[in-house]
């Protein structure tokens, strides 16, 4: 969500923050503000409401100066996206950013209005540098008076604090939040994540939960939650890795679809070689009893398919949980199964909270991750990548399809492990696998099609997406991306519950997409489909050409899917569901990209 970048450096500081939250666009924000400690040690800020253009046009007619600042991108949570609420908060010598949320915030608020001081936002950040500001007054050094404010915070953050008078110290916190401090010569810096630190310096540390460090030019000193200096590795980061660039694509969206052919076959490359499945030896699935599957939003839909894979070729029962219901039903789990965690950053709040949640009640547990570094990658007992690298786009795409690939290994190698399929049956299904880049190069030519579609759906009010099966959760995930993408009211149906209530939102001006390829489950989807038809629902067919020409008579549009991929085919499917929803929101003229409310990162319940 929020994204933070602090930096004690050697050149003017305001441009340097501005393009770093530029790379931090991504997490979603609707206001944006830097502060900086100038020349003469006077402590100021700006704001805006917006986009990073608009603090940019602030700063041409109002600037700041100095070598010491820090700055933020919000997204709301506590009051509206006003610039009173927007970050950083300043009272008197202190200035705050802050991601996460503060729980007992109210609490503070009434004691600090108590004390005199009376609150300018609506605000839970603005209540961190009240009380760090009183502690100040009453004789606190700028250290012991943020430790003070941090002993008294109770919920989930990354902070940092800039001070009046002090152009060479900044301190970071962090308890849930993700935050990074990064190394230069003669100069650090702290960020939300790699992404923002590296135009600056390839070696970073990452604070551990409850960790807050005291920087100077110097470097950095690290304490844990009960004060106790530590040492915390550096790693040093490919910055390659982390560049952003739309590649000559109108949106990173764009880009991130059209990268799936490749990062697909990097996915499966690092699982799977010479025909064997490639995992850590503690893997084994022969006497797992049942499996846990957890995650948020489309990772959940990744997790959802998976479990039709993991029960019909691993014969292994799975439960599935969204994962701010699991951690708080507090579910009875069984010493001898295993729990997974599904998460493109890695720092779903939610999801890391299920995590520790189910941490020595399960046998193991494994995440699923594109953020090798992120707390849910440390935290679980075992961390798989996805590989899909970094997605600008808030709708998730590649990394969707990756996560899907990565669960497929796995449903094999449980399969295999649990004897219900021998070593044949297993190099047919990772053949079906390995074909998957190749056919998705085939699907992306479905993308002048979607486009053309993109009209239609536009105009729609409400579109239904039908799926039986496996195809169901990618019925769900397009319904979720016509949604986040073009603000058209979108719901995902399994194809067999259209007759339990659905079936009454039919009318001619209702799409229905169906995703129905050409399997045992073809005939019942497409009884389902003319039940639509019959009542004047405009349906579009997605299926492979067999499919086409046995179902596709009286339907309003089809798009033809290559066939292939044998259980692992709704991996193909994914993508023209992206298709249609990246086009439609271009249609509309939506931000395809920073889709409004929405963030990548949810690092708040």
């Amino acid at each position: 969500m929020c994204g933070i970048i602090g930096i004690l450096g050697s050149h003017e500081v305001s441009p340097q923050l501005v393009e770093a939250l530029k790379r931090l666009e991504y997490r979603g924000y609707d206001s944006a503000g830097v502060a900086t400690v100038d020349a003469k040690g006077n402590l100021g800020r700006r704001r805006a409401v917006g986009k990073l253009v608009n603090l940019s046009d602030r700063l041409v007619h109002e600037p700041l100066t100095g070598h010491t600042g820090i700055g933020h991108t919000r997204w709301a949570t506590h009051g509206a996206a006003t610039e009173t609420n927007a970050h950083p908060h300043q009272r008197g010598p202190v200035a705050v950013v802050h991601n996460g949320i503060i729980e007992n915030f109210r609490e503070l608020r009434e004691e600090v209005i108590a004390l005199g001081m009376t609150p300018e936002s609506q605000t839970d950040t603005e209540t961190v540098a009240l009380l760090t500001a009183h502690y100040i007054a009453n004789g606190a050094s700028p250290v012991e008076a943020a430790r003070k404010t941090l002993k008294r915070l109770q919920g989930a953050f990354a902070l940092a604090f800039l001070f009046d008078g002090e152009d060479d110290l900044m301190i970071a916190a962090r308890r849930g939040s993700p935050l990074a401090v990064g190394h230069g010569e003669g100069e650090m810096f702290i960020g939300s994540d790699a992404v923002a630190l590296s135009p600056f310096t390839d070696r970073i540390t990452y604070l551990e939960d409850g960790d807050h460090a005291i920087l100077t030019r110097a470097g950095a000193r690290i304490f844990d939650a009960q004060d106790r200096p530590v040492e915390r590795a550096t790693a040093q980061i490919d910055v390659g890795a982390t560049q952003i660039d739309k590649g000559g694509h109108r949106h990173f969206m764009a880009k991130e679809i059209a990268e799936q052919p490749v990062v697909l076959g990097d996915a499966l490359n690092h699982y799977i070689k010479e025909g064997r499945i490639v995992l850590p030896e503690a893997l084994d699935f022969s006497q797992v009893d049942r499996l846990t599957l957890v995650a948020c939003g489309t990772a959940y839909y990744a997790a959802h398919v998976a479990r039709y894979w993991f029960e019909s070729l691993a014969g292994l029962p799975c439960d599935l949980d969204v994962a701010s219901e699991f951690r708080y039903r507090e579910p009875p789990l069984s010493p001898k199964s295993w729990a997974l965690f599904v998460s493109q950053s890695g720092e779903t709040a939610d999801t890391l909270a299920a995590l520790h949640y189910a941490r020595g009640k399960v046998a193991r547990t494994i995440g699923v991750v594109n953020v090798g570094t992120s707390a849910i990658a440390r935290d679980a007992d075992i961390a798989l990548p996805t590989l899909a690298g970094i997605e600008v786009g808030v709708a998730s795409s590649k990394a969707f399809t990756c996560q899907l690939a990565v669960l497929a290994v796995l449903a094999l190698k449980a399969a295999h492990d649990r004897g219900r399929i021998d070593d044949q049956q297993l190099r047919a299904h990772l053949e079906d696998l390995r074909s998957l880049p190749g056919l998705l190069n085939q699907v992306l030519g479905v993308s002048d099609e979607c486009r053309r579609l993109a009209d239609w759906l536009s105009e729609a009010q409400d579109v239904l997406f039908l799926g039986r099966g496996a195809f169901y959760p990618i019925a769900l995930e397009g319904a979720l991306k016509l949604k986040e993408l073009s603000y058209i009211h979108a719901e995902g149906y399994a194809s067999g519950e259209l007759k339990h209530g659905p079936i009454a939102l039919i009318d001619r001006n209702v799409p229905v997409v169906v995703v129905a390829p050409n399997d045992a489950l073809f005939e019942k989807t497409i009884s389902n489909m003319q039940e639509v038809m019959a009542r004047l629902g405009q349906v579009l067919l997605i299926s492979d050409a067999a499919g086409i020409l046995a179902g596709g008579e009286g339907v309003r549009a089809t798009l033809t899917m290559p066939s292939g991929g044998g259980v692992f085919a709704p991996i193909l499917y994914a993508v023209p569901m992206q298709f249609l929803a990246y086009h439609t929101a271009v249609a509309k003229g939506t931000d395809v990209d920073q889709p409004r409310n929405l963030a990548k990162s949810v690092t708040v319940e």
